[in-house]
């Protein structure tokens, strides 16, 4: 084959002058046209195609001018045609590994194609048309074999990347979307880490704004914007709140900047102990804000509650003292009017992310107040029962409940309505402190369905709990046996003598147990009364709660603050007091147990 393509060029030296060529690539292709002429083959349909289909093939083997021509001939370099591509090409990540002899990093070659085939960058069959950026790039940084030595920050970028609001947009056939290259460069592609490089974090902006002009407009004006293009490196750009591969729309609950992720987001930052030092931020913002029921209510996946940026603004974020600030005090009421309407004005008047430097004297108060209430009742409670347990399972022949027959306790009517009342307290307690503490393992069920639904079922508690209320009231003034209920549970002198008695007979300092008063004694009279006046504190505190928007028109911002301290406080004490002092009663006195079947049967047994 070798001696073949030989005598064709030395046939081809005789009829020809030795130093002159036709011209056109006729000649050459007389020997690289044909598979057969041993020579390296170069088809010329294709080569006619190519973007140098144009061209001479002298004009790059500039040292075949004359037959026969040296074999090999010299490599080709395309810098001789392609100076400023070249020279941006030599300072780029690529180019620099080429130098070093780092045989994985791509040449021309590499993304381009061959020289013989290459196509112009129109062309939708060209691995550089935009289209085909991708699948060119995948070629070595989806090999991880070939990438491994070079450590790069992200394996696999295709895969996140076809996945991203530009993946997909570019699955849908919109070739207008960010590829490869848009965001990384060509000829001039660079890493994170230089300056120079279109994701140098500087540069995020500009880069992104390539595309999303009127964003970066808005945020250049912003905070944030000012301060990264002050040469603050820790200052948000782009790809800080929207990420880099993984942008996804901000409809989508994947994304970063999606109604329910940001406030996680935003809270990278803004909690960080070292940027609040560095840069004299408040550190509480995030936990102040997740306090409040905007932020707990975010945490139990609310998205139409306010979130960090419902507030301070996307991308036109500013300081509360810029005058075009969405959070400067001539703003704030039209932004938290947007959601409260009527109650912009009083929401200026307090702290908007709930109880913290500042807030108003009563917030203090009531936290001090329930810090020693509760501890004193339920410590209270539990040393009394703790000696009546002691004295009864110490003492020989106490009495236990038997049979059904006894007192009539509870009409049919009462029993649906105590009814009524565990069911909704059981209701209220759970989806209210679901919402207190949205981790907890016993709030599951309320994680895996939306918000509403524990919204929902605590409201709707909230409305048959009042109704029985209602209604029980007026069951103890409009009936006659509800008048002598109600006559029979008013306090009365005798009822503290008991207490004292009892309470030295458990103490061993009293031989005989007191008869206690009939039919109400003074534990039940105790507890019927806790029941009423937290009633009444929990239907005043949860009206103003449900009714935000009505209680924030007339009342200044720490009456819903003190709502809500008071509503909390007041369920922890009476959940701890059912606890403890009604289960105790009706279950666990050695008198009565297993249990004091009354709420059921409507009678209470008598005993031996």
């Amino acid at each position: 084959m070798l001696r073949r393509f030989t005598l064709a060029c030395l046939a081809a030296s005789i009829l020809l002058p030795a130093a002159v060529m036709a011209d056109d690539n006729a000649e050459c292709l007389g020997c690289h046209g044909t598979k057969d002429s041993g020579a390296p083959f170069v088809k010329e349909s294709e080569f006619a195609a190519s973007i140098h289909g144009k061209h001479l093939c002298t004009s790059c083997h500039t040292d075949a001018s004359a037959l026969p021509h040296p074999k090999p001939l010299a490599p080709i370099s395309c810098k001789n045609c392609h100076r400023v591509e070249s020279q941006i090409y030599l300072t780029s990540d690529h180019g620099r590994a080429v130098a070093k002899g780092m045989g994985e990093a791509a040449a021309c070659k590499d993304c381009h194609g061959h020289t013989h085939t290459l196509l112009n960058s129109r062309n939708l069959r060209s691995p550089v048309n935009r289209v085909n950026i991708a699948k060119t790039c995948i070629r070595c940084h989806d090999d991880d074999k070939r990438m491994g030595k070079f450590k790069l920050t992200i394996s696999h970028p295709f895969e996140s990347y076809s996945h991203s609001v530009h993946g997909e947009a570019f699955k849908d056939g919109k070739t207008n979307a960010a590829t490869c290259s848009d965001c990384h460069g060509t000829h001039d592609l660079h890493g994170a880490a230089n300056s120079q490089g279109r994701i140098f974090w500087r540069n995020v902006p500009d880069t992104c704004g390539r595309c999303h002009s009127n964003v970066l407009s808005v945020y250049r004006v912003s905070i944030h914007g000012q301060t990264s293009k002050a040469g603050v490196k820790e200052s948000p750009v782009c790809t800080s709140c929207h990420g880099e591969h993984t942008i996804r729309p901000v409809k989508d609950a994947g994304s970063s900047a999606y109604a329910g992720a940001v406030t996680k987001t935003c809270s990278a930052c803004h909690a960080s102990e070292s940027l609040a030092a560095k840069f004299g931020l408040p550190l509480d913002r995030a936990k102040s804000y997740l306090d409040t029921y905007h932020g707990l209510a975010y945490q139990r996946g609310d998205l139409k509650v306010a979130n960090c940026a419902s507030c301070h603004g996307f991308h036109d974020v500013l300081p509360h003292t810029d005058p075009l600030s969405s959070i400067h005090q001539d703003n704030l009421a039209r932004t938290c009017g947007r959601c409260h309407p009527g109650a912009g004005a009083q929401l200026t008047k307090g702290s908007v992310h709930g109880p913290s430097k500042g807030k108003h004297w009563s917030l203090h108060l009531v936290t001090v107040f329930y810090y020693f209430v509760i501890p004193l009742t339920i410590g209270g409670m539990l040393f009394h029962n703790g000696l009546d347990f002691l004295r009864k399972a110490l003492r020989d022949g106490h009495g236990h409940a038997v049979g059904h027959g006894g007192d009539l306790r509870m009409n049919v009517n009462e029993r649906v309505q105590h009814a009524v009342l565990t069911v909704t307290f059981i209701l209220l307690a759970v989806t209210g402190f679901a919402l207190k503490y949205p981790e907890a393992w016993w709030t599951m069920p309320f994680s895996l369905a939306d918000e509403g639904l524990r919204r929902g079922l605590h409201r709707w508690a909230a409305v048959f709990f009042l109704v029985l209320s209602i209604y029980h009231l007026g069951y103890l003034l409009l009936t006659q046996r509800g008048r002598g209920i109600l006559w029979g549970l008013l306090p009365r002198l005798r009822d503290a003598k008991d207490a004292v008695l009892l309470m030295l007979y458990n103490l061993g300092l009293r031989s005989e147990r007191p008869e206690l008063a009939t039919p109400y004694n003074y534990i039940e009279k105790a507890e019927y009364w806790a029941l009423v006046w937290g009633t009444f504190v929990m239907v005043v505190s949860g009206l103003l709660l449900a009714f935000s928007n009505l209680t924030l028109r007339y009342l200044p911002l720490w009456a819903p603050d003190l709502a809500t301290l008071v509503h909390f406080y007041e369920a922890v004490l009476a959940c701890l007091a059912i606890a403890t002092w009604h289960s105790y009663w009706v279950v666990f006195d050695p008198d009565v147990y297993p249990m004091n079947w009354s709420w059921l049967t409507g009678y209470v047994r008598r005993k031996r």
